[in-house]
């Protein structure tokens, strides 16, 4: 049996995605990681799709990648939308619950850190597009938002093969969670209840 790639293997700076994906569950972000076990699920195919057919629209420039070791952080932008001098991520989202969240927040300050890094001015706004609605936030990143960044990545750098992390502790998450047959949260919280100690599934069983 291989031994399972690391992230450190895979590439030395942190994926922005990667963000959103501990964020959304650091259980889920481990198995995905580690054990490359999380396929493809649906939204993400649907997602790219979603993405292909805007690019088509009005020739905007789109997808442009960023690498910033400063930041220990890389990641491909959807659209940067040019308004005179101001430069402005836009981060764009299936969001068939017709909101977003605060992992896409995140998500979204990690590209505006990479953005500034590569042009060398301050980018203290973005915009999450959600196309379910055919609407778009302003978000303005603030220094909350930028520290949240540097201690996910710093968590995300902390992690090893050898310890996964806890159940969520909003079992709702995993309803629809593509590594929920790896992860296996109920059948762990009957098998091995102290690990559901703490967690949202120690009253879910």
């Amino acid at each position: 049996m291989s031994t399972p790639q690391t992230i450190g293997q895979r590439d030395t700076l942190v994926p922005v995605s990667a963000l959103n994906e501990f964020v959304y569950c650091p259980r889920r972000f481990y198995y995905q990681h580690y054990h490359d076990e999380m396929g493809t699920p649906y939204e993400l195919i649907d997602g790219r799709s979603k993405h292909e057919k805007q690019s088509q629209r009005g020739g905007w420039i789109t997808e442009r990648y960023f690498r910033a070791t400063e930041l220990d952080l890389h990641g491909k932008i959807d659209l940067i939308e040019s308004g005179g001098d101001v430069l402005t991520p836009v981060e764009r989202k299936r969001a068939e619950s017709g909101q977003y969240f605060p992992s896409d927040e995140v998500q979204l300050a990690g590209y505006c850190m990479l953005l500034e890094a590569a042009i060398e001015e301050p980018v203290n706004v973005g915009y999450i597009y959600l196309y379910e609605t055919d609407e778009r936030y302003a978000i303005q990143i603030t220094e909350s938002h930028r520290e949240t960044v540097h201690k996910i990545i710093d968590k995300i750098r902390s992690m090893s093969v050898d310890s996964i992390p806890p159940l969520t502790d909003n079992p709702k998450k995993c309803e629809a969670c593509s590594a929920r047959e790896y992860c296996m949260p109920e059948e762990t919280a009957i098998l091995e209840p102290e690990k559901a100690q703490g967690t949202g599934w120690e009253g879910e069983v």
